[in-house]
């Protein structure tokens, strides 16, 4: 059997599998093992079991559970609630300003927690009923709420680029600052949306009404001390790293024991917030753990046997592919599997190609695996939300109120999906976009 056809065998058994249900860690991680039986005999079960002990000696990984641990704190704690009264007292004069405050809320729930999934529960058991209640137009607010919950996997400290940069071998310091002016010029984007949406047809977004809004001016700025407790976590944490005065795992420490704090001051310090958290974390750090260690694995079984060198000489040589080509195939195949798949799970099926060949590609870029991080990051953001099957279209309808309708969220979501494609292509047109800030801070 040529190495082709192992590669393309590879492939389709671990998808086969993947169709019946299977956990995706089992598939990936069965699929190695099968293989390397097959073609190394006995003794080849040291190559998958080689690279999984080189995950559990890298030091970094201790910095999942402690990022995972942050969110779910400060989530379960009430101080994300807290910060969304803020927003509503201080946008809710102008027109569409809760929709604005809201993305601003999925934006500061980003750099708090890393995860879509937490902006996304936050928005639509708080922010959604809220609008909802003062007149706001569902599909707008339906879209407000998924596409700004996407930026947690883009705004650092994102826990997919901290993913990213372990398969990659990439710093994720520049991963993290690369992400920075592409989430916030796509949070932009939606803020501009919102407002001229909100100029064009008043009715959509209505002001709150002054009876909701007159207090006290020391009542306003007391509201604003909800905001200080994340933006002091969040730049005590990532300032620190990007200083270097701590490490990645040191600086995720001080996350976490800065959002533990931060609960014990509010005194919401209780032992069911401890067990929520102390639960959902060990879920979702298992969760990724026993993924990555399936990606170890099948992608040292899969380069072992050349496959990477296969596939470049199919797409280069035989294919006549451009590198450009070969770039925006693969950000079309992420957009595929992310209807069926969630990021990380795509992340560790096409690491063992997809990162090999990217340093082949002689795109005239530097840094050139930061910056395809970005984009496949990006890419993913798409890819959760496009239907029919969007990973995060189907949380939402999970989540959010019954009065909003599947068909509601598939209306609400497709100018967003145009914002951020047109940011993916910036970044492809203009990879400065994302390099600037790195560069410019590496020489600090």
């Amino acid at each position: 059997m040529s190495y082709e056809m192992i590669a393309i065998t590879m492939f389709a058994s671990m998808m086969v599998l993947l169709l019946t249900g299977q956990r995706v860690f089992a598939a990936i991680g069965f699929v190695a093992s099968i293989m390397v039986l097959f073609l190394y005999g006995p003794g080849g079960i040291e190559i998958p079991f080689s690279a999984a002990f080189k995950l559990f000696n890298w030091f970094p990984m201790l910095t999942l559970p402690l990022f995972i641990y942050m969110g779910y704190v400060l989530s379960e704690s009430g101080i994300a609630e807290d910060l969304y009264k803020m927003l509503h007292v201080w946008f809710g004069r102008i027109g569409g300003g809760l929709a604005i405050g809201t993305i601003f809320l999925m934006v500061i729930i980003s750099a708090m927690n890393g995860l879509s999934v937490a902006g996304m529960a936050i928005g639509a058991t708080i922010a959604l009923p809220e609008m909802l209640r003062r007149g706001y137009d569902k599909v707008l607010i339906t879209g407000v709420v998924q596409g700004g919950s996407s930026l947690g996997i883009l705004v650092p400290p994102s826990v997919v680029m901290v993913l990213y940069g372990m398969i990659a071998r990439q710093p994720v310091s520049q991963l993290w600052l690369a992400g920075v002016i592409p989430g916030l010029l796509m949070a932009t984007m939606f803020v501009i949306y919102v407002v001229v949406r909100a100029r064009l047809n008043p009715s959509l977004a209505p002001v709150v009404s002054d009876e909701e809004l007159n207090m006290p001016p020391r009542e306003k700025l007391k509201l604003l001390r909800a905001g200080i407790i994340p933006f002091l976590i969040f730049f005590a944490m990532t300032g620190l790293f990007v200083k270097g005065i701590t490490s990645l795992v040191e600086s995720s420490a001080v996350g976490a024991t800065a959002a533990t704090l931060a609960a014990i001051i509010k005194r919401r310090f209780t032992l069911k917030m401890m067990h929520e958290t102390a639960r959902k974390t060990l879920g979702v750090s298992c969760m990724f753990l026993w993924l990555i260690l399936a990606a170890l694995a099948f992608g040292a079984v899969f380069d072992g046997i050349g496959a990477v060198r296969a596939i470049e000489n199919l797409f280069i040589n035989r294919w006549e592919l451009t590198p450009w080509q070969v770039i925006i195939m693969m950000q079309l195949s992420f957009i595929v599997m992310g209807m069926f798949l969630d990021d990380t799970a795509m992340l560790v099926i096409v690491a063992p190609l997809y990162i090999p060949l990217v340093k082949l590609l002689d795109l005239g870029i530097d840094n050139q695996l930061i910056w395809f991080g970005v984009l496949y990051t990006m890419t993913c953001q798409i890819a959760y939300i496009t239907p029919p099957f969007g990973y995060n279209l189907f949380l939402m309808r999970a989540m959010a109120p019954g009065d909003i309708t599947l068909p509601d969220i598939y209306r609400s979501i497709w100018p967003f999906v145009l914002m951020m494609a047109v940011t993916i292509a910036l970044v492809m047109i203009f990879p400065q976009i994302a390099l600037w800030l790195p560069e410019t801070m590496r020489s600090y």
